[in-house]
């Protein structure tokens, strides 16, 4: 069966998939960034996945069907998704403290943060401690130490303000006391293996180091602290569960297929629909103190995202989440789509986002 095929079996019109892989092609002409990939899923089914640009613009190394990408924030569904199988199981419930699992956490007055606070951005403190610098993000045991002496800048549940790192960090902890398994292990096993991802990862293999894309700092890149680590073979191996994921688009968007289709894919059942509504509803609305934005947040995810192809007042019901200057994820239910954008090229959020946008709403004018 064809491409072409596919997409008209699904509701795509194969004439405006053309215009739609013209726009990605014209972004990396454009220098918009080196390399990219992006995925379609719609109606459960893989209806584009396309790919090009140079994965490493130095040493000219083509992107290709292998190349897996830094995920940065796109991550962090992934470990919401980890807790949210965990509620359904009935282990754990979201106005829980965190200390009720993990006793140590409490030191410096955090024993009133909960479960609900630290998926929505509401734990009260966001910023990584200094000594977490990246060459210690392999060091589990280290990473929980500062997790359990870090200092709150705010009230537990009173500020939203975005843990870019320490969301994951203490979201691995609660899986893994809870659980037993490592984050990382449980994420394997309970959600991608079952869903046939084998080109996604939260700890890199480093025998597939060969298939990452590098990084590239972009010419109004305003973070440039955010591209050196993330080149380094010792963070892509590090089980770095709010920023570290490395994937292929295609591995992506199957993940927000299966959330898109109620939790399961392809007879394989990760989660319930019921699940799936939970960890997708509306929570709060409010301005973020560290992004100086206003944001719509579920457990985990972020609601009608402009990088999604939609305003907060037109986009009901489309959730996701987007990576530091370079990619997006996202499904919408009510459309049958999920899809993942990544770039290699790390931007400021005034050229970032509208590249992200343009991207998807094109994929949606293409739906029928």
């Amino acid at each position: 069966m064809t491409t072409a095929t596919i997409q008209d079996q699904v509701g795509i019109d194969p004439a405006a998939v053309q215009e739609l892989e013209k726009l990605f092609r014209q972004q990396i002409d454009q220098g918009l960034h080196p390399g990219a990939g992006l995925a379609v899923y719609r109606h459960g089914k893989l209806a584009l996945d396309i790919w090009g640009g140079l994965a490493d613009d130095a040493a000219g190394t083509p992107v290709n069907a292998d190349t897996m990408f830094i995920l940065y924030s796109s991550t962090k569904p992934l470990a919401a998704a980890c807790l949210h199988i965990l509620w359904e199981r009935g282990q754990l419930d979201w106005d829980d403290a965190v200390a009720k699992y993990w006793p140590g956490f409490a030191k410096h007055n955090k024993g009133g943060v909960t479960i609900r606070h630290i998926l929505t951005h509401r734990g009260g403190f966001p910023e990584t401690p200094p000594e977490l610098s990246w060459d210690r993000w392999q060091d589990w045991d280290y990473v929980v130490k500062c997790m359990e002496d870090i200092i709150p800048d705010y009230p537990a549940g009173q500020i939203m303000a975005y843990h870019p790192r320490n969301f994951g960090w203490v979201i691995g902890e609660l899986v893994q006391r809870i659980d037993g398994r490592h984050i990382g292990v449980f994420l394997r096993e309970d959600i991608l293996d079952p869903l046939g991802i084998d080109d996604g990862y939260v700890g890199l293999p480093p025998e597939l180091e060969h298939r990452v894309s590098r990084i590239h700092a972009m010419e109004d890149c305003d973070r440039p602290g955010m591209i050196r680590p993330y080149n380094r073979p010792e963070v892509h191996q590090a089980v770095h569960p709010a920023g570290g994921g490395i994937f292929a688009a295609r591995g992506l968007a199957r993940f927000y297929a299966m959330l898109c289709n109620g939790g399961e894919l392809d007879g394989a059942r990760i989660m319930k629909p019921e699940t799936v509504a939970e960890g997708t509803r509306l929570q709060l609305e409010a301005n973020d103190f560290s992004l100086g934005t206003r944001m719509r947040r579920s457990l985990g995810l972020v609601l009608d995202d402009n990088r999604m192809g939609v305003t907060a007042s037109a986009g009901a019901g489309t959730f996701g989440h987007g990576g530091a200057g370079t990619s997006v994820g996202w499904a919408d239910p009510s459309m049958g789509l999920a899809v993942a954008y990544i770039t290699n090229g790390f931007r400021a959020s005034a050229t970032n986002n509208p590249r992200l946008a343009a991207i998807s709403r094109a994929v949606r004018a293409a739906c029928r």
